[in-house]
Parts: structure tokens; sequence; C-alpha cells
């Protein structure tokens, strides 16, 4: 049965590589469940399993001309799998957790009577700078950044509406988003200072 399964997709590889994508999509349908239970035992996370799944069939699709057979596909696509976990959990490692970005932000605004009472002058000032700075910020990011974060910010949509909206995976809309979110909390930065 095993070199059933090999020959089929030896098979379907060969259509990939000759350009079939459709062949890539029942790859796909294949082996998704087992990815991402495999990335789940790394993560432990079942959203952050499916974006790293789907991160792994994306390098995968893109590497598909360099596949040689030397291994089964299942094989060579665990790797991949793995190798992309890995990364994941160490860019994850080198990223402040939300609790320590809330009390950042928090003693951050502790020390700043001028943004605990917006009545005063400055306040005012200092809010409207901040709405043009923001609005800087927004009006620079590229379009797709761009929509995606007016989507969620602005418009109140879920991460699975914006995607159908814009016609792309979940794992992208969060990508474009956190990248947005970055974008204006460097301008935010420079003017806070």
């Amino acid at each position: 049965m095993t070199a059933m399964v090999e020959v089929v997709d030896e098979e379907l590889v060969r259509r990939v590589q000759k350009g079939e994508k459709k062949a890539f999509d029942l790859l796909v349908l294949k082996y998704q469940n087992r990815i991402i239970q495999l990335i789940n035992r790394y993560v432990r996370d079942p959203h952050e399993a499916q974006d790293i799944a789907q991160e792994t069939f994306i390098k995968a699709y893109r590497a598909m001309a360099s596949f040689r057979g030397d291994s089964a596909f299942y094989t060579w696509i665990y790797r991949i799998a793995i190798n992309t976990a890995k990364n994941h959990i160490a860019a994850r490692s080198r990223r402040p957790t939300d609790d320590e970005i809330e009390m950042e932000v928090a003693e951050q605004f502790e020390g700043e009577n001028s943004l605990r009472d917006q009545e005063t002058p400055e306040g005012i000032l200092l809010s409207e700078e901040l709405g043009r700075t923001i609005q800087l910020a927004l009006d620079e990011l590229p379009g797709e950044l761009r929509t995606a974060i007016t989507l969620r910010e602005m418009d109140g949509l879920s991460y699975d509406e914006i995607a159908e909206v814009m016609e792309c995976p979940v794992g992208t809309v969060r990508s474009r988003i956190f990248r947005a979110r970055e974008a204006i909390d460097k301008k935010i930065k420079s003017l806070t200072g």
C-alpha cells in the first residue's frame, strides 16, 4: 500500500513540476491534516499551527522544482514543516509577549500626565498630532496592509471576514495586520520619542 501511495505522490509531483497547480492542491488536501497535527505538537496553538502549515505548503510549492524524489514527498514536506515550525518558535521567542508590551505601555502612560488629562491644551494638541501621525502612517502603508488594518480596526471585521473580503488566507491577513501595526507603532514612537 505504501508503495502505491508513493507512486501516486510521485505522479502528482511530476504534474506540479510541469505547471499543473491542481495537482499541488491534491497533495495539500492529502497531507494538510497530518502536517497541522505535526506542527501543533511544536506550537500547541491550533491557529498558529494552521498558519505555519500554510507557510510550509507555500515553501514546498516554491521549492517543488528542486524536489528530486530522493525521498518520499511526505518525508520532504515533513522536514519543511519541522524547520518552519522551529523558525517560527525562534522568531516568537525574540518578540516580547503581549503581557510585556502591555506593561511597557502602562509604564509609559503612567508617567505622562498630559496623556491622562486630554482636556488641557497640551493634551488636545498631542491628541491631534497623534491622529495626524497615525493617518500619515496609514497613508504610507502598502495597499494590502492599509486595507487589512482598516478593515480590522475601523470596520471591526474578524480575521475570517477580512480574508474573505481580500480573497487571501487568514494567515496572510494576520501577517498584514501585524506588519501594519508595527509600521504605525514606529511612527507613534517617533512622535512620543
